[in-house]
């Protein structure tokens, strides 16, 4: 439990040391990314749910993300440690976003009881319960894989200033509402802050990124219906 606190305990993202031409580089690519990211979103959750052409721009937005990312520059997994030390962080990362689903499971059962989040959590419900299960878990795990890359690895590397960290947090959280769900940009607004303390903590993707596949995949599969 104490090394799932730590995990919540940030630190400040330091100023990376790029010449000029390198950082107008990324942030340009990451605008563009940004940008195309958010349309192909708002396209994918338009589309029927279950269906091939979802779970291929499923897919798609993952790639764009990941593309973004790497085409940004390098990421750090997270700070340089040895082995125990890193199955430790590992294990921990794991653990909370267990204990993530856990709170969320109560929020829903609370969220079940408010008119205006009762239909919007149905809708998610409805959304992951529409296609094949393998299909989906795959489109849910590459997605939490390639949003971590992005919004906790190359974005908040591309902006400037000590609260860089919650600037990329609230971009995180306006592109969600893309999705037209406010249960989504809730549950964007807890678990973004969550990931970015991951981010800050350990200054790389790889604690952010387990958590974010732990919780979407208990959230999918272990959610009552």
């Amino acid at each position: 439990m104490q090394a799932a606190r730590d995990l919540l305990t940030p630190g400040l993202l330091p100023e990376p040391r790029e010449p000029a031409p390198a950082r107008r580089h990324r942030r340009l690519v990451v605008g563009a990314t940004l940008a195309a990211g958010t349309v192909a979103l708002a396209v994918t959750l338009a589309v029927p749910r279950g269906s091939l052409t979802f779970g291929l721009l499923g897919f798609l937005l993952a790639a764009i993300w990941i593309a973004g990312s790497a085409a940004a520059g390098p990421l750090q997994l997270g700070r340089s440690a040895d082995r125990t030390e890193g199955r430790r962080m590992s294990l921990a990362a794991i653990v909370l976003g267990g204990l993530a689903f856990v709170a969320f499971l109560g929020a829903s059962l609370v969220a079940h009881h408010v008119p205006s989040l009762d239909g919007a959590v149905d809708s998610v419900l409805a959304t992951a319960d529409a296609g094949p299960t393998v299909l989906v878990l795959a489109v849910a795990v590459v997605n939490a894989v390639a949003e971590e890359r992005f919004f906790r690895g190359a974005l908040p590397v591309a902006l400037a200033g000590d609260h860089r960290a919650v600037v990329a947090t609230a971009v995180y959280v306006l592109v969600t509402v893309a999705t037209l769900n406010v249960a989504l940009v809730v549950a964007a607004a807890a678990m973004g802050t969550v990931f970015m303390l991951e981010r800050l903590a350990t200054r790389g993707i790889l604690a952010p990124t387990l958590t974010h596949v732990t919780w979407s995949t208990l959230m999918l599969l272990a959610i009552p219906r």
